[in-house]
């Protein structure tokens, strides 16, 4: 599927930006792994991978969250706002926890840290190509951790503010909520839920819209805040 909900033509195409050649081969080494996936760019520095991603306008753009001349963050401001129908994902290392949540007010839905499984860099490249959010446990335990470093208090009023946001939500769309807390695509929340996709869309628009926040990335943080678990997978039912 792409970003728009529709079905997506040939393989997810991919750029992959990051200063460093070893990172960036890494990278592509392991989304050849899928023949799903085309790495049809690479860029060495931000504003490098804003010009290749209006050039080549790929499904997916990969970007480290520290480069030189542009960073990643303003890399992805730029590419959200002027090439909307490409999702980011931001590659990050523990201790940029404050690049994560500046991420997130920017737009980019896919959250992996360099050091993970191999396995999340397909499943975050795949989830943001079909219009989902991506974080990786490790990220979103490391957001949550970071907010509650801001102190017990400041965490309490984020956790209650959490959930007088949530509370005004439908049961259904609570549901839906729990769904993009766990990173699913509209079409695997609606065969979750025995839903059209059409209506889960409807129904994720509307949650962003109570919960205050622009894209389902945000909207999963908000989840983890109130307390609403990811809902277990079929295969651990």
């Amino acid at each position: 599927m792409s970003r728009d909900g529709t079905a997506a033509a040939g393989p997810v195409r991919v750029l992959v930006a990051d200063d460093e050649p070893m990172i960036r081969a890494g990278v592509r080494a392991v989304l050849a792994t899928d023949p799903g996936i085309e790495v049809v760019a690479e860029a060495a520095d931000g504003h490098e991978a804003v010009e290749l991603v209006r050039a080549h306008r790929p499904h997916v753009a990969v970007l480290d969250v520290r480069m030189p001349r542009t960073d990643g963050i303003d890399a992805a401001a730029e590419i959200r706002r002027t090439v909307p129908g490409t999702g980011v994902v931001m590659l990050t290392t523990f201790g940029e926890d404050d690049y994560i949540l500046r991420a997130l007010g920017v737009g980019a839905t896919g959250f992996l840290i360099k050091s993970g499984e191999p396995e999340e860099l397909l499943a975050g490249v795949r989830a943001v190509a079909d219009g989902a959010a991506y974080l990786s446990p490790k990220v979103a335990a490391r957001v949550v951790a970071h907010l509650a470093s801001t102190g017990a208090g400041a965490m309490a009023e984020r956790r209650d503010a959490a959930r007088e946001r949530v509370a005004g939500l439908t049961p259904r769309e609570r549901d839906v909520l729990a769904h993009l807390g766990g990173g699913l695509s509209n079409g695997q929340i609606a065969r979750r839920l025995h839903l059209v996709e059409g209506t889960v869309k409807a129904h994720v628009s509307s949650v962003l819209a109570r919960l205050g926040v622009d894209n389902r990335a945000a909207a999963a943080v908000v989840a983890h805040e109130a307390g609403i678990p990811p809902p277990p997978s079929p295969e651990q039912r």
